[in-house]
């Protein structure tokens, strides 16, 4: 599902990603497990296109994500640490938005909310201004968005972090549920969320791969 080539990032006058190398089978849960500041969240951003490499190769689903960036893209679903959230809107004029982004067909996009909203647990929060949601039904919510499209591939940045301890294992349950019918990549820097939900680990550290 994911093949990553001697993947490189230089920002000025250092790597923060140097070479790193690997694949992703269809169906697996890939952890990416390293301290901040590891080039976790970087080596995410050049695998969904968000920032192009200095050097190497991304592939998604078999697609070059340089050259193909469309059809890759399309197979992706992207959380990133910080979700891209709007304050003023509401749950389900949100989601109807992403869905209209992502150029789902007019009569495919309240079944796809519809399902997303189950998935995640909002259906009781539709109406209400983002603004005025916790930070774990923010997080839902950036779930929600980033499986409206059933995407092949789930790429979600530190999806935990900030949530308190009940939070935490709603959110670990519901990756574990979506697990059943997507590729995950995750990056944590908490030993046990991988113990619990993946099926293989990559410790990254200084931008390199040091295990896997």
């Amino acid at each position: 599902m994911i093949e990553v080539e001697a993947l490189t990032k230089r920002f000025v006058d250092r790597d923060a990603v140097s070479q790193v190398s690997f694949f992703v089978a269809e169906g697996e849960v890939l952890g990416f497990l390293g301290p901040n500041g590891a080039g976790k969240s970087t080596t995410m951003r050049m695998i969904t296109g968000f920032i192009p490499p200095t050097a190497g190769s991304v592939s998604v689903g078999g697609f070059d994500i340089i050259n193909q960036p469309l059809d890759a893209k399309r197979l992706i679903g992207y959380l990133p640490e910080n979700a891209p959230l709007y304050p003023e809107l509401n749950v389900q004029g949100y989601l109807r938005m992403m869905a209209e982004l992502r150029q789902l067909p007019q009569g495919e996009i309240n079944a796809a909310i519809s399902q997303a909203v189950r998935d995640t647990g909002l259906s009781d929060h539709l109406t209400r201004p983002i603004g005025q949601l916790s930070k774990g039904y923010r997080q839902r919510l950036g779930l929600a968005q980033a499986i409206l499209h059933r995407p092949r591939l789930l790429i979600l940045d530190e999806p935990t972090v900030g949530l308190d301890p009940t939070q935490i294992v709603e959110i670990r349950k519901l990756i574990k549920r979506l697990s059943a019918r997507s590729t995950i990549l995750f990056s944590t820097h908490i030993l046990p969320e991988v113990e619990a939900l993946c099926d293989r680990a990559i410790i990254l550290m200084n931008g390199q791969v040091k295990a896997d």
